[in-house]
């Protein structure tokens, strides 16, 4: 390797293979004792972006001693100091979950540094065998990769094992949807429940549980008869306001004369009720509506009483989406409407209507070419 070494930058130099290093040693009042340590990259400038980010926590005391630690006490120290300042509350508790539960018991106790890509592989063959979902597989790794990735940036390992693993397959559970005779007598049948209004929306805009149960007040413009969808509530032993889903989830939506009017209806319950809640759906005192119990005391009896079958609440947005495109609505106002972050999440998740879109649109253009075709005339040489 031939050195190339800027002032103040320590030893970095390009290796045969056209990739670049750094090598630095740690105080031993760090790590105790003298360590050496090393970054890696593609480029001159992604090390010393490594090299910078990693002396900033050896400088704040948030580096661990890698040649000592195990996977359980890293992953601890990446949990709080990493993902914890920047993913959600719920999400954090899924991630401490899956650490705790899975990967703690089985390979936690491997050194960090040491940990060999058939180790992971056979945690997913242990979780498979104990009867681990798919799902909750496929999410170990996701945590799994991510907090070796953010070792990787920090030094502290040279490569991600996940990398080297078969991730895990999750199959996605099946969408049921409410045709447009069901999706009528839910409606029917919920006419009488208190939170019929809260149906209405679910069903004419498609917007997610969370966003429904996060209305507030302020977020209705009477005037115009729109919605701004601003915030979502999350559970997770605790009831959590938080950020719409994606940036696109933040988004204005134009209410049919059946949603304004069912809002007035909620709203001139808040005001019998003489609750000076700011939530447009609030339980006994005013506080917002805790989703599972929405779903166990009032839709899903619902469901039982008007005889459909049993589907997750999150499947009404599914439902609305799906009328929505079968009646003819572009998919990029649908996309708009959900607040997908592109209109081919849109176009995968409801790809099962497209055939009937296509035999729509076939229709259509026999009816645009098909008189001119009939009325066209017959070639001589076919009257010969």
């Amino acid at each position: 390797m031939k050195p190339r070494r800027g002032r103040g930058e320590g030893t970095i130099c390009q290796r045969k293979d056209g990739k670049w290093c750094a090598a630095f040693m740690v105080n031993a009042a760090i790590l105790s004792g003298p360590r050496r340590r090393y970054v890696y990259g593609k480029t001159k400038k992604e090390v010393l972006d490594k090299l910078a980010d990693l002396r900033s926590h050896i400088r704040e005391g948030r580096l661990i001693e890698t040649s000592r630690s195990t996977l359980q006490q890293f992953l601890g120290h990446w949990l709080e100091d990493a993902a914890r300042p920047r993913i959600r509350w719920k999400t954090y508790v899924s991630y401490e979950s899956v650490i705790r539960l899975q990967i703690r018991p089985r390979i936690g106790h491997l050194g960090l540094t040491r940990l060999l890509p058939s180790n992971v592989q056979a945690l997913y063959s242990a979780m498979e065998r104990d009867g681990k979902s798919a799902r909750l597989r496929q999410l170990t790794h996701a945590v799994l990769r991510s907090a070796l990735g953010q070792a990787m940036k920090w030094g502290l390992i040279t490569r991600n094992v996940c990398d080297a693993v078969e991730p895990p397959r999750a199959q996605s559970r099946p969408m049921q949807t409410l045709d447009e005779e069901q999706a009528c007598k839910f409606l029917s049948i919920a006419r009488d429940d208190k939170h019929f209004p809260l149906y209405v929306l679910a069903l004419t805009t498609g917007m997610r549980r969370g966003e429904l149960l996060g209305l507030q007040w302020d977020d209705i413009d009477w005037k115009r008869g729109t919605l701004s969808v601003r915030r979502t509530l999350v559970e997770s032993g605790k009831l959590e306001v938080g950020e719409p889903k994606t940036r696109k989830g933040r988004r204005l939506i134009v209410l049919p004369k059946f949603a304004q009017a069912a809002l007035q209806e909620q709203r001139q319950l808040a005001v019998e009720s003489k609750t000076k809640s700011p939530w447009v759906f609030f339980d006994d005192k005013g506080g917002p509506l805790r989703p599972s119990n929405l779903v166990r005391r009032s839709f899903l009896p619902l469901l039982a009483r008007a005889g459909l079958p049993r589907i997750r609440f999150h499947d009404l947005r599914h439902t609305a989406a799906t009328l929505l495109l079968r009646a003819g609505v572009h998919p990029k106002i649908v996309q708009e409407l959900l607040g997908h972050a592109t209109i081919a999440i849109t176009l995968d998740t409801y790809s099962h209507v497209l055939p009937s879109m296509q035999r729509e649109a076939a229709g259509k253009l026999d009816e645009l070419f098909g008189s001119a075709l009939l009325h066209r005339p017959t070639p001589k040489s076919l009257t010969a």
